[in-house]
Parts: C-alpha cells; sequence; structure tokens
C-alpha cells in the first residue's frame, strides 16, 4: 500500500507536469513518421498477467521485399535513437503507473513469449509490478546479460523498500544523463532472450 501510494503521489503530478512535452514529442512523431505515435503491446505484469504498455513509438513500419518487418535496429529512426537515449519514450508509461499496471520502479515488463522460458528463480521477478525503471536498469540495463538482469530483479523483488525506490530514481535520473547501456551493440536495444542455461 506504501508503494502504490508513492507511485500516485509522484506518477500524477509528474503526468501533469510532462504533459506539454509529451504532446511536443508527440507532435514531432507524427510530423517524422505519421501515422499513431504511440506504440501498445501486451506485456506480463503482476504475475505474469498481461496488460497493455504505452510508449512513444520509435520504430518506423518499414518492410522488406516479402513484406515482413526489418530489423529493429534498421527500423529505429532518428528522432527514435533520441527518444530512446534520453528514455523520453517511457513517459506514456506514467499512464500506467497511475492505472496500477505497473510502477515507477520494478523489474522491466518484457515479452509475453519469455514467461515460459524463465527458471523458475527468474519468474519470481513478476512476484511484484514491473517498472518504468528498476534495479537493473541502474545496475547495467542493456550492458549485462539477461541472466544478471533477472538476478538484479530478483535481489530487488526481496529487498524492496521506499527508501530504495527513491535511491533508485536519483539513479535513474543520473544513468539517463550519461547516456549508459542503451542498447548492445547491433541491436536497437537487445538481443532477444532464448532462455536460460540452467532452468532449475
Amino acid at each position: 500500500m506504501i508503494k502504490r501510494a508513492f507511485d500516485l503521489i509522484i506518477s500524477i503530478p509528474a503526468f501533469l507536469l510532462l504533459l506539454p512535452l509529451m504532446l511536443l514529442i508527440g507532435w514531432l512523431l507524427h510530423r517524422n513518421m505519421g501515422g499513431c505515435v504511440i506504440f501498445r503491446q501486451r506485456r506480463p505484469g503482476l504475475g505474469g498477467k498481461p496488460f497493455n504498455i504505452i510508449k512513444f513509438k520509435t520504430m518506423s513500419d518499414a518492410r522488406d521485399e516479402s513484406g515482413k518487418l526489418k530489423p529493429d535496429s534498421e527500423r529505429l529512426t532518428r528522432l527514435g535513437k533520441i527518444l530512446r537515449s534520453t528514455s523520453l519514450d517511457e513517459l506514456p508509461e506514467l499512464v500506467n503507473v497511475i492505472f496500477g499496471d505497473m510502477s515507477l520502479v520494478g523489474p522491466r515488463p518484457l515479452l509475453m513469449q519469455y514467461l515460459e522460458r524463465y527458471s523458475p528463480e527468474q519468474a519470481r521477478r513478476h512476484e511484484i509490478r514491473p517498472g518504468i525503471t528498476g534495479w537493473a536498469q541502474v545496475n547495467g540495463r542493456n550492458a549485462i546479460s539477461w541472466e544478471e538482469k533477472f538476478k538484479l530483479d530478483v535481489w530487488y523483488v526481496d529487498n524492496h523498500s521506499l527508501l530504495l525506490d527513491i535511491k533508485i530514481l536519483f539513479m535513474t535520473v543520473a544513468r539517463v544523463f550519461k547516456r549508459d547501456g542503451i542498447s548492445q551493440p547491433g541491436e536497437a536495444t537487445a538481443k532477444e532472450f532464448m532462455g536460460s542455461r540452467d532452468k532449475n
């Protein structure tokens, strides 16, 4: 209850304060790519229950000759790179926090297909709400392996507190300015998680 109250106390004023910036970003995206500027995707939340995450769209819908979407790294636009490097593409997720699908701090919500690829220990990352930022994000983000990320996520599940959340939020601001660990080489973000070497 304390964590949820903290989320609302921070996210509602932040959404209202940042709304003009979000409207500007939406206008720039529409001018550059046209169409819908919001990216929606089903992600697993608390207990693995699906919800629709909302972010700013950073990739075009460019397709190859067969009609298949080109790789993410080829569809990521110049404006999209700027939004990702500054984490501004994540701002619409404040709506997810307000409605209770997400928390400000928690394990990042990944893809639905990853659920069956986790080890039992890794799956514990879904024991709390996913977050806009998290312990793994301020300790390497996409510069560390999936196994390292999940260990950090589970550590947060076991040790989360209001003071830790405040620390992570301040660390997140610092990481955004440094722009560390934004993506892996040759990837828009990170390679797909295909399963843990240790499934026990």
